[in-house]
């Protein structure tokens, strides 16, 4: 009876550990959602929230580095008009407690976008703290 107690126990342990997992996955998942919509929609009030107000975009040009703070980028960057011609896709999710990371691929006609996004888990909200990217010609 004990026994049975205790693997009860462990099980119920493991299966909460596993459903906590699952949720910061689907937070994160939403989070990198509004960036994506919210650039495909030119909604700039939709991409904001997924974005930390300090939150950096660091990448290189034929200038080379840049960093920028992302919402100043986006926000002067993006106009409302007809949604964007290109695909979205989450590629990847990493969770660690508080740190995750996402790569993500856009897809337009003759390049792709690939992000990497870095988060944390802030006053139980997940928000990207830093974005780094590469273009990659088709």
């Amino acid at each position: 009876m004990i026994r049975n107690f205790v693997l009860l126990f462990l099980a119920a342990g493991f299966f909460c550990a596993v459903n906590a997992q699952q949720s910061d996955y689907q937070m994160v998942a939403q989070t990198v959602s509004y960036y994506l919509d919210g650039g495909t929609n030119n909604d700039f009030d939709t991409l904001k929230k997924a974005f930390h107000e300090t939150a950096t975009m660091k990448y290189i040009t034929k200038e080379g580095y840049k960093e920028v703070n992302a919402l100043e980028f986006f926000g002067k960057g993006m106009k409302p008009g007809p949604k964007q011609n290109r695909e979205t896709r989450i590629a990847d999710i990493t969770i660690s407690g508080h740190a995750a990371n996402a790569r993500l691929e856009i897809e337009y006609p003759d390049f792709t976008f690939i992000d990497f996004m870095n988060l944390l888990k802030i006053d139980g909200e997940w928000k990207i703290v830093n974005k780094i990217f590469y273009r990659k010609v088709d």
